[in-house]
């Protein structure tokens, strides 16, 4: 976050602070600012190398992650190894990069025009097994959102044939603009997503996907696009990776879509409007899109780590509290040269919450009656990828989960008045945060942005669209001094400044006083649902209801 900024707000005693913070029910333990600084310092320094998988930063930091969980008192809790509990849950993975540089352009009529990668474009390794891509005078064509959902009588596609076309869509939902329609209004659905469109062009057969960047419907500027997708890509190992990757994916600038909409005698944002109506039909671009790279693609082996508090008596249901360990690594530098993206706030905050969460459970006076599960997540950064392996390999029955609670991108300053999570899902986990984060005089706040898709971003995705209740906590931006104006430059700051950028570090004057205040109140909770016998579900109405209820059997 803007260092000016966080200064400014940070002219209050710590004292003061400390008292705000802290204001808590007897029962709660106390968390120490100074060790969860301490430990986002470790995790986040140039010596970790920004914690890619498949790197030297993962092996520095899986052997600390261990050595805090076991000096924190936890006991192993990964994968079963001659009869014993290991630390680490052992997670393939496709590694794909290209290597030299990707010849990229576009051909309208008798102009063809060069694309510099990471600059009007930015093209993902193929994470479809493919060791070289060549794609040469494929036509490109404009499908609108790229959505197909039936349920909403709503195509982009209208029956087009795909085969050997390169398709160009636009980010987010067609309500984003209106904020009215089909799809949710400004709050984002799974259609919105970038990760969605890619899989619907592959289910359609087209050669290649290019996403239309706008900073306001994708919620981030065009650094994080070049710096998330043209570094190392990663996937889940599949069986037809073919069946959800295109030969080729990535982004465009905006500049570029309307310089090529105009060569073709097109008006970019009247056709933007017309792709906001289900009559939206898919229009030639009359150009065509040329590239040709070498992919350097193989399968390796990240790692989850995981450990346990054991129930004292229903050890065998579980309450797990999650975070990514990983962010992007080392990529291409910065206006300052700097190519070590070390992800202070994303994410070495939440796993440093893990950690003291871990150690304030294995040190507690009564052990809790349900077992609990500190678990830290690879390559959530490459797709939520540990997650969803865990979620799709659960080391721990999912039927027998009753709940996840995920820390991602903690605020490191002072305290607020609020609190929020991730999207909008309405569920009981959310109203027992709630009715716990009153007892601190903290205030649940709506998500901020649910047009940015926070819900579909984070580690409780893969279990929520499971069936098992899940959120993903979010630092309030109503702070103690500031209020809510401060909150928002601080947010705005981040963002354009520092999220998915090497400027994402550790800095000495961070309080940690409101995130230790915050760990209170989410120790609290599951706390709460560790020595209860509840199960909570989500809303009647929700779409993971299903799911949830389909294990029941397992519950009784």
């Amino acid at each position: 976050m803007n260092k000016p900024v966080a200064a400014s707000l940070l002219s209050l005693s710590v004292a003061a602070a400390l008292s705000t913070a802290f204001a808590a029910p007897p029962k709660a333990p106390t968390f120490d600012p100074k060790r969860l600084s301490e430990e986002v310092k470790v995790l986040s320094s140039d010596e970790f190398e920004g914690r890619g998988p498949a790197t030297a930063g993962e092996t520095k930091t899986i052997e600390y992650l261990t050595a805090q969980m076991k000096a924190a008192g936890l006991q192993p809790g990964g994968d079963t190894r001659d009869g014993q509990r290991t630390w680490t849950q052992a997670v393939p993975l496709l590694r794909a990069e290209i290597t030299g540089t990707p010849q990229l352009a576009v051909k309208a009529g008798n102009k063809t025009q060069a694309l510099t990668q990471g600059e009007q474009i930015a093209v993902r390794a193929a994470l479809n097994g493919d060791k070289h891509v060549s794609i040469k005078d494929a036509p490109l064509v404009f499908l609108g959102y790229g959505v197909k959902a039936p349920e909403r009588n709503w195509d982009d596609f209208k029956g087009i044939d795909l085969k050997g076309k390169v398709a160009v869509v636009l980010i987010n939902d067609p309500d984003f603009e209106t904020g009215q329609g089909d799809f949710g209004g400004k709050a984002m659905t799974y259609y919105g997503r970038w990760t969605y469109k890619y899989e619907e062009a592959a289910r359609q057969g087209a050669a290649g996907l290019l996403i239309v960047h706008e900073t306001d419907p994708a919620s981030y500027g065009w650094a994080t696009v070049k710096n998330s997708n043209t570094n190392t890509m990663f996937d889940v190992v599949r069986d037809d990776p073919k069946a959800v990757h295109a030969p080729m994916e990535g982004w465009i600038q905006r500049d570029l879509a309307v310089e090529l909409f105009k060569q073709a005698g097109l008006d970019f944002d009247a056709l933007k409007k017309q792709a906001q109506t289900r009559d939206f039909k898919p229009v030639d671009l009359k150009a065509s899109f040329n590239a040709d790279y070498d992919v350097d693609s193989k399968v390796i082996t990240s790692q989850n780590v995981a450990g346990v508090v054991k129930g004292s008596k229903r050890p065998d249901e579980y309450v797990i509290y999650s975070a990514h360990w990983d962010h992007l690594g080392v990529g291409q530098p910065d206006a300052e040269g700097d190519t070590i993206y070390n992800g202070a706030v994303d994410n070495a905050t939440g796993t440093a919450a893990l950690i003291e969460m871990g150690r304030a459970f294995a040190n507690a006076k009564k052990k809790p009656e349900r077992s609990v599960v500190f678990l830290a997540v690879t390559a959530e950064e490459k797709g939520l990828l540990g997650s969803e392996y865990y979620a799709s390999r659960p080391l721990y029955p999912l039927g027998k989960t009753v709940g996840v609670i995920n820390t991602d991108a903690l605020d490191p300053h002072g305290p607020a008045r609020n609190f929020n999570i991730s999207g909008s899902a309405k569920l009981d986990l959310i109203d027992q945060l709630v009715a716990t984060a009153a007892k601190w005089n903290v205030a649940y706040s709506p998500d901020p942005k649910p047009e940015a898709g926070h819900f579909f971003r984070s580690d409780h995705f893969p279990f929520a669209k499971r069936g098992v209740p899940a959120i993903s906590f979010g630092s309030g931006n109503d702070l103690v001094e500031g209020g809510v104006e401060a909150g928002r430059k601080m947010e705005e700051a981040y963002v354009d400044d520092r999220y998915h950028q090497p400027a994402d570090e550790w800095e000495a004057d961070w309080s940690f006083t409101g995130m230790a205040r915050d760990l209170q109140i989410l120790y609290t909770l599951g706390s709460d649902l560790a020595n209860s016998k509840q199960w909570p579900n989500w809303a009647a109405d929700s779409e993971f209801r299903a799911a949830r209820d389909a294990s029941a059997a397992e519950r009784k």
